[in-house]
């Protein structure tokens, strides 16, 4: 009993050392925000936009897609039995834009993206490489922070508009194909019932979720210490951390945008 509450103790420590590096980290990131600007931070930032692009695109579209069309097969059914199936377009494209196209693109971008930054970091603490910037003046949260934050928080919400739209595209498939529902139907009852309010909480949370998935992991890379080893539980608790936040700010920002309806 005693070595379960020193366990858990030790864990509530541990998450607090590491919340408040992170907040200090955010900090200091956004002051180095003006370099994002000149020439060379610039372009590693490109460079990160579009590897990370690369490294999502193929699994965001699958997921997406069959995101879609197992929300339009599920619903459609149930649908179907009250003689409703033409309000697939409108119950897809809601659920989609607000909930599941920002939180699945930011849960494949934390387990793709958000362990490979802690990974990158974490060996490059261990391997005493960010000392060494540190002993030749060049700040590792302006060479190695900054750009990847930055660039994280830029390319969820891109990724999510595209998630978007390809899931809606995947539950339409479903419903012209199992329930008869037209193309037309389907698109007039999306566009007339998808409100701004919708689209900007999406829109809300992923840039949420892209700043958290890339502060989280420098902040496990650069806590990293112990070896090889110690770089794989940088990475395990990366991606646990990005996951708990993603569903804690999920819920959060629904409640701060719709909480008056």
């Amino acid at each position: 009993m005693l070595r379960l509450v020193q366990g858990m103790g030790a864990m509530l420590i541990q998450a607090s050392h590491s919340a408040g590096y992170g907040v200090l980290l955010l900090g200091q990131a956004a002051l180095q925000l003006p370099f994002a600007l000149t020439r060379r931070r610039a372009n590693d930032i490109v460079h990160l936009l579009y590897t990370y692009t690369l490294s999502a695109l193929p699994v965001t579209l699958v997921v997406s897609t069959f995101t879609g069309m197992i929300l339009a097969l599920q619903s459609g059914i149930s649908l179907e039995e009250l003689g409703q199936e033409n309000l697939l377009g409108r119950l897809v494209a809601t659920a989609i834009v607000r909930e599941m196209g920002p939180v699945f693109t930011a849960l494949i971008l934390a387990a793709s993206i958000g362990s490979g930054v802690a990974a990158e970091i974490g060996t490059m603490r261990v391997s005493e490489e960010i000392d060494a910037l540190e002993i030749m003046s060049i700040s590792p949260i302006r060479f190695l922070v900054m750009p990847r934050v930055l660039a994280l928080t830029l390319i969820c919400p891109v990724m999510t508009a595209f998630a978007d739209i390809i899931g809606i595209l995947g539950g339409a498939m479903v419903s012209l194909a199992q329930f008869n529902v037209s193309w037309l139907t389907y698109h007039r009852d999306a566009v007339e019932n998808l409100a701004y309010r919708d689209v900007f909480s999406g829109l809300l949370k992923a840039v949420v979720f892209g700043l958290t998935i890339g502060l989280v992991g420098c902040t496990q890379g650069l806590l990293a210490r112990g070896g090889a080893t110690g770089v794989g539980e940088a990475t395990r608790r990366a991606v646990v951390s990005s996951f708990l936040l993603i569903i804690f700010f999920t819920y959060f920002i629904s409640w701060l945008v719709y909480r008056g309806d």
